[in-house]
């Protein structure tokens, strides 16, 4: 067994942070789904802009496209509706055998509609329609915006991946949200068996944020949490989703066939050279989790990791470490709306190079 494939048995999904059309082609991802049982796929616009970009199995597509009359975001989603089908059949077999556990592939909404509730819920129906499979996911952006229309989506039955959280607040808002979703629906006499959903925190960017300015304070306290504050903040969140999912009213929604909405690790890239560059992965495995990893830090974790149950471990010094950084000045809400904002503008910029490629 892989390195990789060790992680599964201990409750938690590894999925590749990555999709192309060279991926698919090549049989590169079914031989990841082969050899470390990778568990889905998740895509981004930096992801596809690297793709169009660089693959030139897209040339003539685009090609072909750009002779008709068609937007820059029509031919975008030509190009890659396709990608993301394919990828769904390949995840198809083990979306199957799991019961709708695994196998999902996120295709997100345009970065453009953040702030938009309305365009976002019909952009998501409209990619959930055109890809047309069971085990799609489509990503929103944990914005205020974002979340009703989440929320609206779960109402409706659509499988959703929601990114870009950054904080406790995030999270909380984020998973009652779903039950939420999940209790409209159900009232509304429709299925819930069948709807599930992510929810995306990211990590390294904390770090990189709260390392810069513990540096900048400079006492032995204050350096010595440095690396510190996203694996605590993890570990918390994750205790709060154990106790909303296990508590009263989840309750009779998990009697009518209702599934937890599942956290996933996500930038789990580790980008400080100082760290180990599998700590994102290491320390977060844990029951009903996902964590979405780019090639890289699978190929760092397929040679030197070590699958282990840490999430449940270290809540204490989790929660001592919070406790600190708050007595340092630290406003996590602040940070995470910060960050949120930053991740929103990358995901912007990415997007317009994309448009630019398709124009």
């Amino acid at each position: 067994m892989s390195k990789l494939a060790a992680i599964k048995p201990l409750g938690q999904r590894i999925w590749l942070d990555n999709l192309s059309r060279g991926l698919l082609q090549s049989g590169a991802l079914q031989k990841l789904l082969d050899d470390d049982a990778i568990a889905g796929v998740t895509s981004n616009p930096a992801i596809f802009y690297k793709a169009i970009s660089s693959d030139p199995l897209y040339t003539g597509d685009l090609a072909k496209l750009k002779q008709q009359d068609l937007s820059a975001e029509q031919r975008y989603e030509a190009l890659v509706v396709p990608d993301v089908q394919a990828a769904c059949d390949l995840n198809l077999p083990q979306y199957r055998s799991s019961a709708g556990l695994d196998g999902y592939v996120s295709l997100e909404v345009s970065p453009f509609l953040a702030n938009d509730t309305q365009g976002t819920i019909e952009a998501a129906h409209r990619l959930w329609q055109a890809v047309n499979r069971p085990n799609a996911m489509i990503k929103v952006p944990a914005t205020q915006a974002g979340i009703i229309a989440f929320e609206q989506l779960i109402t409706d039955g659509i499988n959703v991946n929601i990114t870009l959280m950054f904080s406790l607040k995030h999270a909380d808002d984020v998973l009652t949200a779903y039950i939420r979703g999940l209790e409209a629906r159900r009232a509304a006499g429709e299925p819930i068996d069948h709807v599930r959903a992510v929810a995306s925190v990211f990590l390294s960017r904390v770090d990189v944020l709260l390392d810069k300015q513990l540096e900048a304070i400079g006492t032995p306290e204050a350096l010595a949490l440095r690396g510190k504050s996203a694996i605590a903040f993890v570990k918390v969140a994750y205790q709060h989703y154990k106790q909303l999912f296990n508590g009263t009213r989840f309750k009779a929604l998990k009697a009518a066939g209702a599934h937890p909405q599942r956290l996933l690790w996500a930038s789990t890239g580790t980008k400080n050279p100082a760290y180990r560059d599998t700590m994102y992965v290491e320390e977060l495995i844990g029951q009903d989790t996902v964590n979405t990893v780019p090639d890289a830090t699978l190929d760092a974790f397929r040679d030197h990791g070590v699958a282990a149950s840490r999430l449940d471990t270290g809540i204490e010094e989790a929660v001592l470490v919070l406790a600190q950084l708050r007595r340092l000045g630290f406003d996590f809400n602040r940070v995470g709306e910060q960050l949120q904002q930053e991740g929103l503008k990358l995901f912007d910029d990415a997007f317009e190079k994309l448009l630019q490629l398709t124009a």
